[in-house]
């Protein structure tokens, strides 16, 4: 009965998506020469919202934040960081853009724009979308890129990881994101999700409980190599996400949920 009822209060949640993607969408793509891109990502920044609230009141998936302090604030101007958060779930592509302040410049495969409607609203903002097959072209692209946008004083956001683990799972941590950091000199903050918990990958059943979202300290990439920096974003990542979800840890815990 459990299992039908999240079934059910999913399958809402899918359709509640839907049926707002459309016309926001729409809207954005029709504002998208007349309005400037910061602008623009605050609308589309609305229906991430709408999607967060939509798995709050129909699956009960809540969350809660710890750790803002440690990321500058719309006061602080140009200040640039680069986020590096844990990868579990396609919840917290969606959330994170409303937790911080500041506009957000994701790093993701060019795929992405091929989805009707939300791949075309995308496409339409200043984000740094790349060809997985050409990796040489790829990283060039990430650093001319990332450079421009963290130097208007927005944030670039790239999973180390790259792709989605399992609950309990630790991924390969790969070093873009740290050379990144390094070539434009702003630190990277880590983060850990308990995404898995509520919003397995690859699975579109969500379950209800509480995502914990826990921001870490900046890291400083001045003076460091890529790989030796990015073993400390993964100590921290890896080490927080011990704290925040010991179960799927634990000897014999969810390792596949």
């Amino acid at each position: 009965m459990y299992k039908l009822l999240c079934g059910l209060r999913s399958a809402l949640f899918l359709l509640w998506l839907a049926v707002t993607v459309i016309p926001w969408a729409t809207v954005v793509v029709l504002l998208s020469p007349l309005v400037n891109s910061t602008r623009l990502y605050w609308i589309c920044v609305g229906w991430l919202n709408t999607a967060v609230w939509g798995a709050r009141v129909l699956c009960g998936v809540r969350y809660r934040v710890s750790g803002l302090e440690h990321v500058p604030t719309a006061a602080d101007g140009r200040a640039a960081v680069l986020l590096a958060p844990k990868h579990q779930s396609t919840w917290e592509t969606f959330a994170l853009p409303g937790i911080m302040p500041h506009p957000l410049a994701y790093v993701f495969k060019r795929e992405l724009l091929w989805i009707p409607f939300f791949g075309w609203a995308i496409g339409s903002l200043d984000m740094i979308h790349i060809d997985r097959g050409r990796r040489s072209e790829a990283w060039r692209k990430v650093a001319e890129q990332g450079q421009r946008i963290m130097g208007l004083g927005h944030w670039v956001i790239m999973f180390p990881e790259g792709t989605r683990t399992p609950r309990g799972a630790q991924g390969e941590y790969k070093s873009g994101a740290s050379r990144l950091a390094i070539t434009v000199g702003v630190p990277i903050v880590p983060i850990a999700v308990s995404s898995a918990k509520c919003w397995p990958r690859k699975s579109f059943l969500l379950r209800p409980g509480v995502i914990d979202v826990s921001i870490g300290p900046p890291i400083v990439s001045a003076g460091r190599r890529p790989d030796e920096l990015m073993r400390e974003v993964e100590g921290w990542i890896e080490t927080e996400m011990r704290r925040i979800d010991p179960e799927a840890y634990a000897a014999g815990g969810p390792q596949a949920v």
